[in-house]
C-alpha cells in the first residue's frame, strides 16, 4: 500500500512539473512570438505596396508590445512563485551537418535555444518597457512623416532582434539576434537617405558593426571547434547565471574572451570604436533614444555579464576589461564636454556610464579570481541594476532632448540674460594655448576616426585595388584583348571617403 501511495505521489509531481513546465514554454514563446509577428505583419505588408495606416500600425505596436511585456512579467513572477532560476527552451538544430572521413570528424549545428534566467529575463522586461515607451512617443513624434511605415518595421525588427538576444541558449541565437539589432539600427542612422550626411554615417555605424560581427563569429567557430557547440550551458554550465564556471582552459578563455571584447567593444562604441556614436545621432530622435541611449549601446556590456564565467579564467584579460572601461569612460567624458548638439552630448554622457559599466565587469571577475566569488557574483547584479537604471534614465533624456532647448530659452527669458556660466578648475590652472588644443581634440573626438581610417581602412582599400589590378592583368593575358574602358571604376566613393 505504501508503495502505491508513492508512486501516485511521484506520478502527481510529474503531472504538476509537466503542467507547469508547460506554462513557462508558453509564456516563453509569447515573449518571442509578439515581436516577430509584429515583424511579420509590417514588414509583409511594405514588401508588397499595401503597408497599414498610422493609426493602425500603433495599435499593433501597442498589442505586440504589451502582449509581450505581459507575458515576461508573468514568466518572472512564476519562475520567482516556484524558486526557477534557469529554464530553458528548445526550438530544435535549424542546421546540422556531419561529416565523417578517415583522419577527421566534423559536426556543426545551428540551435536554437532560449534562455529564461536572472539576466534574460529582466533585460527582456526593460526592451519591452523601453521599446513601448519609445513606440508611443514614435507614433506622435513620425506622424504624417513619409517613412512612417518604414521606421516602425525596423523599429519592430530591433525589438525583436533585442529580444532574441536577451534570452539566447547559445552563441548562434545571440548572433542571429545581435545581427537584426545591427541592420536595423545601421538603416535607421541612414533613416534620411535623401541627404547625404546620413548615408555616409549609416554606412560607418555599419562598417564598425562588421567588425563587431567579425569577432563574435569567429569567437562562435571557435567555440564549436574547442567545445563542439555553442550552447552556453555547454561550456557555461547549465546553472543560474552568475553562478557559471566556463569549462574552457586557460588559453581558450583568453582567445575566446578576446574576441568576445571585441564584439562587444564594437557594439558599445567602446574605445577605439568610439566615433560612430555620436554619427548615430543622424537618425529619428525616437531611435536614437531607444538605441543608442539606452538598449543597443548596452549589447556590448550584456554578452561581456552573459560570458563573464570566461573572463574569470584570465587575470589579465579582466584587467584589459577594467582598463578599456575606465579609458572609453574617461574619453567620452572629455569629448562629451565640448559637443555642440544636445543629442551628440547625450551620446557621450551614455557612453562615460556604458565605460563605467564594463569596468564594473572586469573588477566583479577579479573580485571572483583573487578575492571572493560571491562577492564578484554581486558585484554583477550590480551592475545588471545599473544598466537598467541607466537605459530607463537616458531615454528619458533623450525624449526630452527635443523641447530642452526651447526650455531654456524660456528659463533665460524669465531671468532677463543668459545662464551663467561657472569657471571650470582647468580654465583657471591651463594657459590659454592649451585649452584651446584639449578644446579642439575633444571636439574632433580624439582623431579617433582618423586613426582607424589610417591604420585599418586604407591598408584594406590598398589590398583590394592591388587584387583589383591583378586581376585585370591576367584577364587581359587570358583573353588577349585589351582591358575594355568601359570596365566598373575601382573608387566606390563613399568608401574612399571614410579614409
Amino acid at each position: 500500500m505504501n508503495y502505491l501511495i508513492q508512486r501516485l505521489a511521484d506520478a502527481a509531481d510529474m503531472e504538476t512539473g509537466a503542467f507547469v513546465r508547460g506554462l513557462i514554454t508558453f509564456f516563453g514563446e509569447l515573449v518571442v512570438a509578439a515581436p516577430t509577428i509584429l515583424v511579420l505583419l509590417l514588414g509583409l505588408t511594405s514588401l508588397i505596396g499595401r503597408p497599414f495606416r498610422e493609426r493602425t500600425i500603433g495599435r499593433l505596436v501597442h498589442i505586440a508590445v504589451g502582449v509581450g511585456l505581459a507575458a515576461a512579467v508573468v514568466l518572472l513572477l512564476l519562475m520567482i512563485g516556484l524558486d526557477r532560476r534557469h529554464e530553458a527552451i528548445r526550438l530544435g538544430n535549424w542546421v546540422n551537418i556531419e561529416s565523417h572521413s578517415l583522419t577527421h570528424h566534423f559536426h556543426y549545428h545551428f540551435a536554437i535555444k532560449f534562455l529564461f534566467d536572472r539576466l534574460s529575463v529582466p533585460f527582456v522586461i526593460l526592451t519591452f518597457v523601453l521599446c513601448g515607451t519609445i513606440g508611443q512617443f514614435g507614433i506622435k513624434y513620425m506622424h504624417r512623416e513619409a517613412g512612417f511605415n518604414r521606421f516602425f518595421a525596423l523599429y519592430a525588427l530591433f525589438m525583436l532582434g533585442m529580444i532574441v538576444t536577451s534570452l539566447a541558449g547559445t552563441i548562434e541565437t545571440l548572433f542571429a539576434g545581435w545581427e537584426l539589432v545591427g541592420l536595423s539600427s545601421a538603416l535607421l542612422v541612414a533613416f534620411y537617405h535623401e541627404r547625404r550626411a546620413p548615408v555616409a554615417n549609416g554606412l560607418r555605424v555599419w562598417i564598425v558593426y562588421r567588425v563587431s560581427d567579425a569577432a563574435l563569429l569567429f569567437a562562435s567557430v571557435a567555440l564549436h571547434h574547442m567545445r563542439g557547440g555553442g550552447d552556453f550551458d555547454q561550456f557555461l554550465g547549465s546553472v543560474s547565471w552568475p553562478e557559471g564556471v566556463a569549462m574552457l582552459s586557460h588559453g581558450q578563455a583568453v582567445l575566446v574572451g578576446s574576441l568576445l571584447l571585441i564584439a562587444a567593444a564594437g557594439k558599445s562604441a567602446l574605445v577605439p570604436f568610439s566615433g560612430w556614436l555620436p554619427r548615430a545621432m543622424e537618425g529619428p530622435t525616437p531611435s536614437s533614444a531607444v538605441f543608442y541611449g539606452a538598449l543597443s549601446v548596452h549589447l556590448g556590456a550584456f554578452l561581456l555579464l552573459r560570458c563573464s564565467p570566461i573572463l574569470e579564467l584570465s587575470t589579465g584579460l579582466s584587467v584589459v576589461v577594467v582598463v578599456l572601461g575606465l579609458v572609453s569612460s574617461m574619453f567620452s567624458a572629455f569629448a562629451g564636454r565640448v559637443q555642440t548638439d544636445i543629442k551628440s552630448a547625450l551620446s557621450f554622457a551614455s557612453l562615460t556610464q556604458v565605460g563605467i559599466i564594463v569596468a564594473e565587469i572586469g573588477a566583479a571577475s577579479l573580485i571572483s579570481i583573487h578575492y571572493s566569488k560571491s562577492a564578484g557574483q554581486f558585484l554583477r547584479y550590480l551592475t545588471l541594476i545599473h544598466i537598467l537604471g541607466h537605459a530607463c534614465l537616458r531615454t528619458l533624456q533623450f525624449v526630452r532632448a527635443p523641447t530642452l532647448l526651447h526650455d531654456y530659452r524660456l528659463l533665460e527669458n524669465a531671468l532677463g540674460r543668459y545662464l551663467p556660466h561657472e569657471t571650470t578648475l582647468a580654465e583657471r590652472i591651463l594657459p590659454p594655448g592649451t585649452r584651446t588644443w584639449f578644446y579642439r581634440f575633444a571636439l574632433e573626438r580624439g582623431y579617433l576616426d582618423t586613426v582607424l581610417a589610417t591604420l585599418f581602412v586604407r591598408p584594406v582599400l590598398f589590398v583590394f585595388r592591388a587584387c583589383d589590378r591583378v586581376e585585370r592583368s591576367w584577364l587581359q593575358k587570358l583573353s588577349g584583348e585589351p582591358q575594355r574602358d568601359d570596365a566598373a571604376p575601382v573608387s566606390t566613393g563613399t568608401l574612399d571617403d571614410l579614409a
